[in-house]
């Protein structure tokens, strides 16, 4: 978890330090629901994360939580209530004590040590979570991974964010339609780089030949389903209509990037051949729609040269015209 304030006093158990928000997280939503200027009941409060968060970015918040050991942690966690101003209790997040603030939920998704990857697993699940506060404000922290189409099968009309930090995806959180900026119903938001798109940015991104750059987006705006929207904000294209990756004459502020050295199509003797030309002595792999295995593959090409360079091997067309394509690349950092 990344700095917490007096993070060194906290009490925490191994499960629930695992799914704890990161604080970068926790302090984006904190941010978001201040702007909605709600009270905040966290429903699942366990350790107090996220309530911390809320108290910090000033917004009124109380917690609860069904588990009385991690609520005490949560009570040791952010101090006495009339210093922190953060009222707790025990209850069940289905059973709401509450009927004005707006909600968060964070149901857990470790049990017994193990992942639960079915939202119908989630403790509580998912489709009861939404049941219950159908007709509230709230915010529910899930799994990157959810199934977009799932989730709006269950009825859920409100924004689904997914989040990153530092390279990393850490979340999807499904915002109320009462939290959301009118229309939007994707967002991906890049902590680290403060940037964030939503499905209502325009995405005329065009589909043409690999220029002088190649860009992999970030995890949260490919997961989120916007990387033509990204395209278009930074002025890049599309290789293929069907794959994430971008290509532009100039790079994205802070963003990492690949500057093409040579393209070819796919044949690893012809590919060993050109890594050997190009000095070539630890290789960074990146495939998308092409199945290859990226350590399998660096064994296979013998490299013993001094340059460190990237590998991008994608499929480009479809059908019968679908080829594997591979470009020899120098990675801006």
């Amino acid at each position: 978890m990344e700095k917490l304030d007096n993070a060194s006093r906290w009490l925490f158990t191994d499960e629930a330090l695992q799914q704890a928000t990161a604080a970068p997280v926790a302090a984006h939503r904190a941010r978001r629901l201040a702007v909605a200027g709600s009270v905040v009941h966290d429903a699942t409060c366990s350790v107090g994360t996220e309530v911390a968060a809320l108290r910090d970015a000033g917004v009124q918040a109380l917690g609860s939580d069904i588990d009385p050991v991690r609520l005490a942690m949560a009570a040791h966690n952010l101090g006495p209530s009339d210093k922190s101003g953060v009222g707790l209790c025990r209850a069940d997040a289905l059973r709401p004590v509450t009927r004005a603030a707006a909600v968060i939920v964070d149901p857990a998704r470790r049990i017994g040590g193990r992942r639960r990857f079915s939202v119908d697993d989630y403790q509580p699940g998912l489709p009861q979570l939404l049941d219950t506060y159908r007709d509230r404000d709230f915010a529910v922290k899930c799994a990157p991974g959810i199934d977009f189409d799932q989730v709006r099968r269950l009825g859920f009309d409100g924004e689904i964010e997914v989040t990153s930090y530092r390279g990393s995806v850490r979340e999807a959180c499904l915002w109320s339609a009462g939290l959301a900026p009118d229309g939007v119903r994707r967002r991906a938001s890049v902590l680290d780089r403060g940037e964030h798109i939503t499905d209502t940015d325009p995405d005329d991104c065009p589909t043409r030949s690999a220029g002088r750059w190649i860009v992999d987006p970030d995890g949260a705006v490919v997961r989120a389903g916007l990387v033509r929207h990204y395209g278009a904000r930074h002025g890049l294209w599309q290789i293929d209509p069907d794959i994430a990756y971008l290509s532009g004459d100039r790079l994205p502020p802070a963003v990492r990037g690949f500057e093409v050295l040579e393209q070819l199509a796919f044949d690893e003797r012809r590919l060993r051949q050109t890594l050997a030309a190009q000095d070539c002595g630890t290789l960074e792999v990146l495939v998308r729609g092409v199945r290859v295995d990226p350590d399998a593959l660096r064994r296979r090409m013998r490299l013993r040269g001094s340059r460190s360079l990237s590998l991008v091997v994608t499929r480009i067309g479809s059908g019968s015209a679908a080829r594997a394509t591979a470009f020899v690349c120098q990675p801006s950092r």
